[in-house]
């Protein structure tokens, strides 16, 4: 999951979804005060292996990925696709299907395919416009939605708001005048956009799931690499079967 706080594109929800832990992660967050031994327990290891990443292994993922671009691309395309019967599948036992529950499908797909051309046109700003308090916070606040629903990428909003690099230098050198204001939006924006899917997934399930398969199928373009080897065509099957296998 620390990747995608990373690489442009990849969102933290999908990776959530792929590994089946999204809906026990959202209830987890909001309800740790309920049964804390047992939603601690859940979240602790997430936790550590996030800060693992982002700390000690932030700058190796980023050149692991761009130094095997192909191969890494298509070993998380593998795994998304893989995970997509079982999404199927689980929305299946909620209600019987009916063929409008696709029209959230397809919104949210065209959703994620417009974020996916919008990003192939934004440049990355290499000098910050604004450091304000105010703005970094705000910032946070709306990386957080990328972090929180699936198929939105929170790099492509920091692409937007052009703070992407200000927060990649921030997280190379530990800047904590530009890492607090915005984990504290961070932190602020993500227990809103959690309350919003719990709320989504406690009163419209079905509809939901549908909307998060259209967002995972539609994070597919950007993992699209722009060449093939038989090396990155196998990571894709065993991707594939991994996902498959697990999520069965």
């Amino acid at each position: 999951m620390a990747l995608a706080l990373f690489y442009h594109g990849i969102s933290s929800g999908v990776l959530c979804v792929i590994f089946g832990i999204y809906e026990k992660l959202v209830n987890s967050v909001l309800g740790i005060f309920h049964d804390f031994k047992k939603n601690a327990s859940f979240l602790l290891p997430i936790v550590i292996g996030i800060a693992i990443g982002f700390f000690l292994f932030g700058n190796l993922l980023h050149y692991f990925f761009i130094l095997y671009e192909a191969e890494c691309k298509l070993l998380f395309l593998g795994l998304i696709l893989g995970s997509v019967p079982a999404l199927f599948k689980e929305v299946s036992k909620k209600k019987k299907f009916r063929l409008s529950f696709l029209l959230y499908t397809f919104i949210s797909f065209a959703i994620g395919l417009l974020l996916f051309l919008f990003e192939r046109r934004m440049n990355v700003v290499l000098t910050p416009n604004n450091t304000h308090f105010s703005f970094l916070f705000f910032s946070g606040f709306a990386m957080s939605c990328g972090i929180i629903i699936p198929g939105v990428s929170s790099t492509v909003i920091l692409l937007c708001l052009g703070t992407y690099s200000i927060y990649l230098q921030a997280v190379a050198s530990f800047y904590l005048p530009v890492l607090v204001p915005m984990g504290l939006g961070i932190f602020c924006g993500s227990i809103f956009f959690l309350l919003v899917i719990r709320f989504l997934l406690t009163n419209y399930s079905v509809q939901t799931y549908y909307a998060i398969i259209g967002f995972v199928l539609g994070s597919i373009f950007v993992l699209l690499p722009s060449s093939f080897s038989l090396v990155s065509l196998l990571l894709f099957m065993i991707g594939f079967w991994l996902a498959f296998v697990l999520e069965r």
